[in-house]
């Protein structure tokens, strides 16, 4: 059980993935914390549950920290050697974010997207996993678990709801629909981008969790997000769930984006490459 990584040639990196075992035992691992620690704080939150970290609107709850802390020792457990860099453990300690840099697989960890979401008793939150190695994205794992969806991706060999193939929208002419950053967090700078967006006939729709976005672009009910921050376990997940099921990535510079951080943003993980590069024009970035 494990991940077997090859050589990087020619600038693309080339693997063999990780096994059907480590998939099917992350995703059970996933379940069981998910089920054991935020399932059922789910509107049962109590004040004392719940903290406030670098502003109003940034939440903590005790099912955030103590899934990401189940998660950490349960995931390093399945693959000896490997770390973990957590939101939880980051805002503690943001140099653990150099973790991504280094030699060892790294499992990116989101215990309760959308967290905002969570305490509203919204649906509208899931737990993100993703291994990375070396700034590779190499398998994700996407929980939402109100509403019964769980999506996998493994790269080279697509994404997937359920058993069913995700694949994104076909290409098409008309308005693009675009999920972008919740209101309460946007600069002056970022809503004047946004309406830039609108103008030129974009559809945009506000999400509280990244990863749901995500998902919806790789099933093809949405063409795309535009956002405008680089946390990796925000990203990390829906990036590769998003690509393997027929999307792609750019950032305002013209580079795919890196979960390893250092990008220009804002960036787009789009249907498809000519709908990423539509997206960035509009954005002000690389054509």
């Amino acid at each position: 059980m494990g991940i077997e990584v090859g050589a990087v040639a020619s600038g693309a990196a080339e693997t063999d993935g990780v096994d059907d075992a480590l998939l099917a035992a992350v995703g059970t691992v996933v379940r069981q914390v998910v089920g054991a620690e935020v399932v059922p704080r789910w509107r049962a939150l109590t004040d004392g549950d719940i903290a406030v970290k670098s502003g109003p609107h940034d939440l903590v709850t005790i099912a955030d920290r103590r899934a990401e802390q189940r998660l950490t020792e349960q995931l390093t457990a399945l693959l000896p050697g490997s770390v973990v860099v957590g939101e939880e453990a980051v805002s503690a300690d943001p140099g653990l974010l150099g973790l991504l840099h280094g030699d060892a697989p790294v499992w990116v960890v989101d215990p309760v997207d959308g967290t905002a979401a969570f305490v509203r008793g919204e649906d509208g939150f899931a737990t993100l996993v993703a291994l990375v190695h070396r700034g590779e994205p190499l398998a994700s794992w996407t929980y939402a678990p109100i509403r019964g969806q769980f999506a996998t991706a493994v790269r080279g060999r697509g994404a997937h709801l359920g058993g069913t193939r995700l694949r994104t929208a076909a290409g098409g002419d008309g308005p693009l629909r675009l999920w972008t950053s919740n209101p309460v967090y946007r600069t002056p700078a970022e809503r004047g981008i946004l309406a830039g967006l609108e103008a030129a006939g974009a559809v945009l729709r506000s999400c509280s969790c990244a990863g749901l976005a995500y998902l919806d672009v790789a099933r093809g009910l949405m063409d795309g997000v535009a956002f405008f921050w680089e946390a990796p376990w925000d990203h990390a997940a829906g990036l590769l769930l998003t690509t393997e099921a027929g999307g792609s990535s750019l950032t305002s510079g013209g580079a795919p984006f890196a979960v390893t951080g250092g990008n220009r943003l804002p960036f787009t993980v789009a249907r498809d490459a000519a709908t990423a590069r539509r997206v960035v024009g509009m954005l002000g970035g690389t054509r």
